[in-house]
């Protein structure tokens, strides 16, 4: 905000641990609750609230931080175990509950003597989730919500599947959540048995059998993990509450609300897709705020290998820190502090690019970028461009005008092309976020001495435009059409935006950085509901959504993307026979092609914005 108008702490801040909240079927879940309070005693109020549902742990320190920062400024601030996690009553499966146990929890804050009625709530990732959940429902006491890094548009769409295919960093977080798990808490022999796992062997046996994972011990958490891989259709199951807050936009809580995220994030889409759709449906007000970051690390400048310098951080730019950003939020539609302040632009995205290109003092690549307020999403005056792939790997905005042989590889689903960065989370220590110059390395999951680059390998199939003489911004969401062919009944094919650097004294190679990438199944090409194998040899239009991201290609750089069939361990591999992935049996190799001709232009469509 242009100007800041916070409360001010007023005193000491009194506790109440576990406190035991009954939802509708009885179960009842453990609550804190951190008061305003004079010495020693909590005052009598009434206050605002704020409240956080998370799966990890009400009581772990930086809840204790933010507990003392709202609390000491005037708010009742509570932070509640999801049902089944550390000390709430109830078995754990994730995302499906939080919808009514969030809405009964905000009623009953509401009821409190302590509360004023009005009930605020944040968190970050699964905390934004389940902000999203009871949104859906409505809770009538719900005033305003600041979802940083999720809440669901669609979890099918993107951030559990992408084009049909499975997130495979879903699996990460379900291993390392049930070393924490209450089985694993309370029972010293299945807590030894999940430490003794090397999730990296296991990940060399994928798809994993029922009772013979490495999440056997805990079986909620293994069937939890087997149920979301399994299904592939978009049918009931995606559609209800805490997957998926599009089919429930309509009735979706009218109030204030922050969509907070960024681009390396795999939740990057649903919160463009939500800002979308609820500032259109809504009052609101709705604001959307993007920055460069990977999950949650708005707190630095950099992700993965690529730094954005010091504006990028909300310390460097946005605010002296988050809590305060939040706090000028809570302050205005909470008490109606600053009512008669000019509103914000609603938008604020941070643009990348624009850097020198060399490395930092801290080994990084200054890839640069800065900070721009915008009146909507998608951006106004945005001009959709198409950059047609053309026979020889050239990329450029003039269509092919003749015939051209297809381009053509063979997809091994054993020898996947490994995962370098991207929009990722919980993936550690298989896969990790962020910006990457795409050349192998050895610490990365399946990485192969001698670690050529990426655009080295025979089935990944590289189209660049010639150097840019002068810049180009693209900013919002990326598409990639193609018409393609293969052998097998089914297979996947990936696309990925990179903006290239020429060589210089640091880089002498140049720098290949991701910036953003999809992938589609393509039985799913036509509808997500009613899948079609594909005949072997029969040509086909597929169609790979990336996700948003916001890049300036500066003059004397290239625009690529490159074209492959898997992005492992990012996604699950397609054993091209047609079966489930998430069911073992048997791989089979496959002969892609990706046809550029006159009649068959494949192309990415670019959102270009002109500053």
């Amino acid at each position: 905000p242009s100007q800041q108008v916070t409360s001010s702490p007023i005193g000491e801040v009194c506790t109440q641990s576990d406190i035991m909240v009954a939802m509708r079927d009885g179960v009842r879940l453990a609550t804190d609750v951190h008061l305003p309070a004079a010495g020693g005693r909590p005052l009598a109020g009434p206050f605002p609230a704020l409240l956080e549902r998370t799966p990890y742990g009400k009581g772990a320190a930086p809840r204790l931080e933010q507990a003392q920062y709202f609390a000491s400024r005037g708010y009742a601030v509570l932070f509640q175990d999801c049902r089944g996690r550390y000390n709430s009553e109830g078995s754990f499966v994730k995302y499906t509950d939080d919808g009514p146990d969030g809405y009964d929890t905000v009623e009953w804050i509401a009821s409190q003597p302590w509360c004023d009625g009005k009930v605020g709530t944040f968190g970050l990732s699964y905390g934004a989730h389940t902000q999203a959940a009871l949104a859906c429902l409505n809770p009538p006491h719900l005033a305003c919500m600041w979802l940083d890094s999720g809440g669901f548009a669609n979890a099918y769409k993107a951030a559990c599947r992408h084009g049909g295919a499975f997130e495979l960093r879903q699996a990460t977080w379900a291993f390392r959540e049930a070393q924490v798990s209450k089985e694993a808490q309370s029972d010293p022999l299945v807590r030894a048995a999940l430490e003794r796992q090397d999730i990296h062997d296991w990940f060399r046996r994928l798809p994993w059998k029922k009772g013979l994972s490495p999440l056997r011990w805990t079986p909620h958490y293994e069937d939890y993990l087997l149920e979301i891989w399994g299904r592939q259709v978009y049918d009931g199951y995606w559609k209800q509450v805490g997957l998926c807050a599009e089919e429930h936009y309509p009735g979706f809580a009218d109030v204030p609300q922050v969509h907070f995220g960024s681009w390396y994030d795999p939740y990057s889409r649903t919160t463009c897709d939500n800002f979308t759709a609820l500032s259109a449906l809504k009052k609101g007000p709705v604001a959307l705020v993007m920055g460069p970051w990977t999950h949650g690390a708005r707190s630095v400048s950099y992700s993965g290998d690529a730094d954005f310098g010091p504006a990028a951080t909300l310390e460097g730019s946005l605010a002296a820190n988050y809590n305060e950003l939040r706090l000028w939020f809570f302050d205005r539609w909470l008490k109606g502090a600053g009512a008669d302040r000019d509103p914000d632009p609603p938008v604020k995205i941070f643009v990348m690019g624009g850097g020198s290109g060399r490395k930092n003092a801290e080994g990084r690549l200054d890839h640069g970028g800065q900070w721009h307020s915008e009146s909507q999403w998608p951006l106004a005056g945005v001009r959709y461009v198409d950059y047609y792939l053309h026979s020889g790997g050239s990329l450029g905005t003039a269509a092919p005008d003749g015939h051209s042989e297809p381009s053509r590889y063979t997809f091994d689903p054993l020898w996947p092309v490994p995962t370098l960065g991207g929009n990722i989370s919980s993936g550690a220590p298989i896969m990790e976020a962020g910006g990457y110059h795409q050349q192998e390395r050895p610490d990365f999951y399946g990485c192969q001495p001698p670690y050529m680059p990426l655009s080295s390998r025979h089935d990944v199939l590289v189209f660049q435009t010639p150097l840019l003489e002068q810049e180009v911004e693209v900013t919002g969401s990326v598409v990639v059409h193609l018409w393609v062919s293969s052998s097998a009944p089914d297979t996947d094919f990936t696309a990925k935006l990179l903006d290239v650097y020429p060589p210089n004294p640091d880089y002498p190679e140049g720098f290949d950085l991701n910036l953003t990438d999809g992938i589609v199944r393509a039985r799913f090409r036509d509808s997500w509901e009613e899948p079609e194998l594909m005949e072997p040899g029969k040509v086909y239009r597929v169609t790979v959504e990336l996700s948003p991201t916001s890049n300036r290609f500066v003059a004397g750089h290239r625009l690529r993307v490159d074209i492959s069939s898997s992005n492992f361990p990012r996604f699950d591999v397609n054993p091209n026979t047609g079966a489930n992935p998430a069911i073992p049996g048997a791989r089979v190799v496959a002969q892609n092609a990706v046809y550029h001709d006159a009649s068959r232009q494949s192309r990415m469509v670019l959102p270009i914005v002109a500053r």
